[in-house]
């Protein structure tokens, strides 16, 4: 009866959460592959390719609302409603109109989660560092019905430290979530498809400054598109003498002992080792989708921003492209 238990238990763990052969070896299996009931993949039969309106000015809306920490590059939260004025920390946010109109396409933005609740006259929807649950219910279910009418999507940064109770969401992200960072650093962001709207032409290998996160789930059945050297970065115990940070759970409440107090009992995230995506691809319940960890600092976002700020730039203008059907999708 033991040995039959035991079989069982083995066979449970190779079905529900342990893909073996994900890229970068055994580090990055066993971390979770779920069924999301939905069909998802590289497989263009995944698109609901249906009848829609004749494109005659690309339209596409940006949501920034956050239930939970919020990124510096956001800067103050935005008033109620549809465009509120910006202020002049809110930098992503007007960095991404200037993209916008430099392209050509009409943008909306909001932080307002009642502006959720109808997205069919939008090309692409792009969450740039929500945080939380970021949703109500209304938004939840319009999200899922975009995705099916053949919407586009795109994830920057912080959209993975989003609605991590809602599963429908993680798929949508590619089975992948946040789960912590080591210090913001330069590292060298590495091209491993250079065939995609988002990353055709640049630069096979580029330095950036970022966060650089490490995810539970591993992305699978994705297109990746980039990842991140490890070696090119400096190692994080030179920036945590007392041990590597716990996973971001906002600011950390007042008059705690410091953290050297209480030493780590567990175990801790050790990176992705040969192979730690930032960037790919998907189709998802029909629709497509395009995401990136990368988005951290501010001047990532501006036009004569830090150094890879013209490449990321580039990328998630490939990205909202392609997902918007104005470039070829995820090949």
């Amino acid at each position: 009866m033991k040995k039959i238990i035991g079989l069982l238990l083995l066979a449970s763990c190779g079905a529900a959460g342990a893909q073996v052969g994900n890229p970068g070896g055994a580090i990055n299996d066993r971390l979770g592959d779920r069924d999301y009931g939905v069909c998802r993949g590289v497989d263009p039969r995944c698109f609901h390719d249906w009848p829609r309106a004749a494109v005659k000015q690309y339209r596409i809306l940006l949501y920034t609302h956050t239930a939970g920490p919020r990124h510096a590059n956001l800067g103050a939260p935005l008033g109620a409603g549809l465009n509120p004025p910006l202020g002049p920390d809110n930098i992503a946010q007007r960095e991404m109109l200037r993209i916008a109109q430099e392209n050509g396409w009409a943008i909306d933005y909001t932080e307002d989660p009642r502006d959720m609740a109808n997205l069919s006259g939008y090309h692409a929807v792009i969450f740039l560092s929500t945080s939380r649950d970021a949703l109500d219910d209304n938004g939840k279910t319009a999200l899922r019905q975009y995705m099916r009418a053949g919407g586009g999507f795109v994830a920057i940064h912080n959209a993975f430290g989003t609605l991590y109770n809602w599963p429908y969401y993680e798929g949508l992200l590619g089975n992948a979530n946040f789960y912590d960072h080591g210090p913001a650093r330069d590292g060298d962001v590495v091209i491993v498809d250079d065939k995609d709207a988002a990353t055709h032409g640049l630069p096979a290998r580029w330095r950036f400054h970022d966060e650089w996160y490490n995810l539970i789930p591993f992305p699978t059945h994705v297109r990746f598109l980039a990842t991140i050297d490890e070696k090119s970065w400096d190692p994080a115990q030179a920036h945590y003498p007392d041990g590597p940070p716990r996973a971001m759970s906002g600011p950390r409440p007042p008059n705690l002992p410091p953290m050297s107090r209480y030493p780590s009992v567990v175990g801790h995230h050790p990176g992705h080792g040969s192979f730690h995506p930032v960037v790919w691809c998907q189709y998802y319940d029909g629709g497509k989708v395009w995401v990136t960890t990368l988005g951290h600092d501010a001047k990532a976002f501006e036009k004569d921003g830090e150094p890879g700020a013209a490449q990321f730039q580039a990328m998630i203008t490939g990205g909202i492209k392609s997902v918007m059907g104005a470039a070829p999708f995820c090949r």
